[in-house]
């Protein structure tokens, strides 16, 4: 299998060297679609042989099925990617080893992430699984302002796999831009309450893939109280889930990312509901 691989990015280039390194050892086929990055993004891009193409950004969802229906894609299977998901050997090795039709639509993607510098182990998403690599013309990213997931027609466990290896998401850029990212990301969570489910999503399954049961998993988190849910979450991830064992980095990442960012959004719903109600 020789897929074509697809990678988002935006002033990525302290990250996307690496990525594009242990892409270019599945596919001579590799699109940078960027969102007009300020850096020197684009050229390291063309640098590494890849087809640069630009697009403003709306959201992850719609910049990916974007790219899914725009681009001048050749190969039976695509790989997508952010510029800052680095595969590793054993990854790559999985990929290269695939038979060009094998016998599912799909594979999923374990990934960890890496946050100033370490690579968090705990905290129960350490990995969490991502369907990124499928045959074209069966794929789509939900439409969802945030975390938006990949689904397959006739999605479920009798048309994905699962891959060996990890791909690691290396967050490089600083505090002040992560957290920055965070409060537009709890807009978007804040705006999916209006949303209206008409298809094209991620059916939540307890019993069903890896992004089916974790969708399961977040609805069961926001049937609970506002305000509290972040205290029960960050108490599960840090404490039950060992998340204090990925030391100060992970106090860090989990105390914004899981107990912050969290409490901002249910802030955020709080006050859209009082000002509704006035």
């Amino acid at each position: 299998m020789r897929p074509s691989v697809i990678l988002l990015a935006f002033n990525s280039e302290d990250t996307l060297g690496a990525t594009l390194e242990r892409a270019r050892q599945v596919s001579d086929e590799i699109f940078v679609v960027d969102s007009f990055s300020k850096d020197g993004t684009v050229a390291l891009a063309e640098s590494y042989g890849a087809q640069v193409v630009q697009h403003a950004f709306e959201n992850y969802g719609a910049q990916r099925n974007w790219a899914i229906d725009h681009l001048a894609i050749t190969r039976k299977w695509q790989l997508h990617l952010d510029a800052d998901e680095v595969m590793d050997d054993a990854l790559v090795a999985a990929i290269q080893a695939l038979p060009e039709e094998p016998a599912v639509a799909g594979y999923f993607v374990p990934r960890y992430v890496k946050f100033l510098g370490r690579v968090m182990r705990h905290g129960g998403m350490s990995p969490t699984w991502h369907l990124r690599l499928f045959r074209s013309g069966v794929g789509r990213c939900e439409d969802r302002k945030y975390d938006q997931h990949f689904l397959l027609a006739g999605d479920g466990d009798k048309t994905t796999g699962q891959l060996p290896g990890v791909m690691i998401d290396d967050i490089a850029m600083s505090l002040s831009e992560w957290t920055a990212r965070h409060n537009r990301w709890a807009d978007g969570e804040v705006a999916e309450m209006d949303a209206k489910d008409e298809g094209g999503r991620l059916v939540a399954d307890a019993r069903g893939n890896p992004a089916q049961r974790k969708r399961a998993l977040r609805e069961k988190y926001n049937n609970l109280p506002l305000f509290v849910r972040p205290f029960l979450l960050f108490g599960y991830r840090y404490f039950f889930k060992l998340g204090f064992l990925d030391g100060t980095e992970g106090f860090i990442f989990w105390m914004l990312q899981t107990f912050w960012f969290r409490f901002l959004i249910d802030a955020k719903i709080w006050e859209k509901r009082n000002v509704r109600s006035s």
